[in-house]
């Protein structure tokens, strides 16, 4: 009790404070996303994303030499195809010699040992914007999955190390994961977006790769009837369980900082990896804020990310990657 016990004499030097450090960031924790397109010598900003760019594949081989001189070995791949040719089955998705498929091979020639992890979803190669195919309506779950699956053995194939499910169709692990295990890629991994909330914090992620949903006829306006209502929670834990079941060798909880309770919840009831996506609009709030004076950019950066940890990430898949190595 006080005054045998004072808790400041562990808080009275950073040296200290250091050494008792609970939560510790280091390179290896990160996941970074990187945003792929056609063309040569691009490195597009994205206008609500300061400081992230779409790469073209030769820009592409020089950020991943650069992030792996960083101490930063794993990525998370995205492709920005062009309008023509996204159809409603994801037709190009498939495509051997398609973008994807090119960027997986120009990351493993350029760091062989950089670990490569996919988006595999339609709504990048969706003529409507989303993850599934759109029938009167309705997103089709089973014959979706089929797809996904098709689309997870083509970037097997390419030599992805993970393919990362990010689309929330009911059963698509299980068909994914024997999907691969048939066409003997038993090693090829899956993170699995497990709790993938219906948010608004994706604006710009969508701006990035153009993929939000068209306002047309017949077409759903939103990813509310496959993507998690935010009001709940334990179904996060019942949705991670069934894809663990399924063949899930890591799980998501995406967004982040809204979500950390739902981090916590899962951390504490599962034996697998668990990791979180730091998405674009956590990264653009910081960044306008940031801009405007009204808040210092690296120190919240860091209590953020370190909140992430805290609550239980193994893995944080996070815009801010580069710029918080920068400061360990």
């Amino acid at each position: 009790m006080y005054p045998l016990i004072r808790n400041r004499r562990l808080r009275t030097s950073e040296a200290i404070r250091s050494l008792v450090r609970e939560t510790i960031l280091t390179p290896s924790d990160f996941l970074v996303p990187l945003f792929v397109v056609e063309g040569k010598g691009v490195k597009e900003e994205i206008a609500s994303m300061p400081n992230y760019f779409r790469l073209s594949l030769d820009t592409l081989e020089k950020e991943v030499k650069e992030l792996w001189s960083m101490g930063l070995c794993s990525v998370l791949l995205f492709v920005k195809v062009s309008d023509k040719l996204k159809d409603n089955k994801g037709t190009e998705a498939l495509n051997a010699a398609g973008l994807m498929q090119r960027a997986i091979k120009t990351v493993k020639n350029a760091c062989p040992d950089m670990l490569v992890m996919t988006d595999v979803a339609l709504d990048p190669y969706s003529s409507y914007g989303h993850d599934g195919i759109v029938a009167n309506g309705q997103i089709l779950n089973d014959e979706s999955a089929e797809l996904l699956a098709e689309m997870s053995i083509s970037h097997a194939q390419a030599g992805a190390d993970f393919v990362a499910p990010s689309d929330m169709m009911d059963g698509r692990i299980l068909t994914i994961r024997e999907a691969l295990e048939d066409e003997g890629f038993i090693n090829t991994g899956i993170m699995s977006y497990s709790a993938k909330y219906a948010s608004a914090f994706y604006g710009p992620f969508r701006d990035a790769l153009d993929s939000a949903p068209v306002d047309q006829e017949n077409v759903p306006k939103n990813k509310s009837t496959y993507q998690m209502d935010y009001a709940n929670r334990f179904e996060a834990i019942r949705e991670t369980q069934m894809d663990i079941e399924e063949g899930a060798d890591i799980v998501m909880v995406k967004p982040g900082l809204c979500y950390l309770d739902i981090v916590r919840e899962i951390k504490n009831e599962v034996d697998v990896p668990v990791a979180v996506y730091q998405v674009s609009g956590e990264y653009a709030m910081l960044k306008a804020a940031a801009e405007k004076g009204w808040l210092d950019h690296d120190a919240v950066m860091i209590e953020q990310l370190m909140a992430i940890k805290r609550a239980g990430a193994n893995i944080i898949a996070s815009y801010f990657a580069k710029d918080a190595v920068k400061l360990m």
